[in-house]
């Protein structure tokens, strides 16, 4: 499904340089390779204030992704293409393995709202309410992790005026949140 309004999702603008270098190497990795040699996903979390949400891009090779839905299907293969054929499957596969826990440990329900393919890219759109204070709150993210062993997931958090990032793999898969 193409998002064809934007009013509570943008797409990262702002990346430091190191994540330019990153993409830089993954475009010349994916030229070398038929398949990408290192799993990386990123995501940026942006609080909006006037929603009292959090909006959520999270980007991962889409190659990947349907390997984890196949397996997840008995594998029989998906294949990921525009339509919103699959989408329960990534709703699914993402509430499972993107979870926000508030400062009670008690898991955030969270909107998929949708996905966009860029390239060799899928970016995933979420949506998820933030009511209450967020320290305290936890954020797992063990996305790809099930089927490859050297993912790193990024995730860029902007909450009010501050930027916090963490990165996940397998030896961290959670992290503890407070501004």
């Amino acid at each position: 499904m193409l998002i064809k309004s934007k009013k509570y999702i943008q797409k990262p603008v702002r990346f430091s340089y190191r994540f330019l270098l990153l993409g830089v190497i993954l475009s010349l990795g994916l030229m070398a390779f038929k398949k990408h040699a290192f799993h990386t996903s990123i995501t940026e979390m942006r609080y909006n204030a006037k929603e009292k949400s959090f909006e959520i891009s999270l980007r991962v090779f889409k190659d990947d992704l349907e390997t984890v839905l196949t397996k997840e299907n008995q594998g029989k293969k998906i294949v990921l293409d525009k339509t919103e054929k699959f989408d329960p499957q990534i709703d699914k596969y993402i509430q499972k393995h993107f979870v926000w826990f508030n400062a009670r440990n008690q898991r955030v329900a969270y909107h998929y709202l949708g996905k966009e393919q860029e390239g060799d890219a899928m970016w995933l759109y979420i949506e998820m309410p933030a009511q209450e204070p967020i320290s305290g709150s936890k954020l797992q993210n063990d996305v790809l992790m099930d089927e490859f062993d050297d993912q790193t997931n990024v995730v860029n958090l902007f909450y009010q005026s501050e930027k916090k990032s963490f990165i996940f793999n397998q030896k961290n898969k959670v992290f503890g949140v407070s501004f």
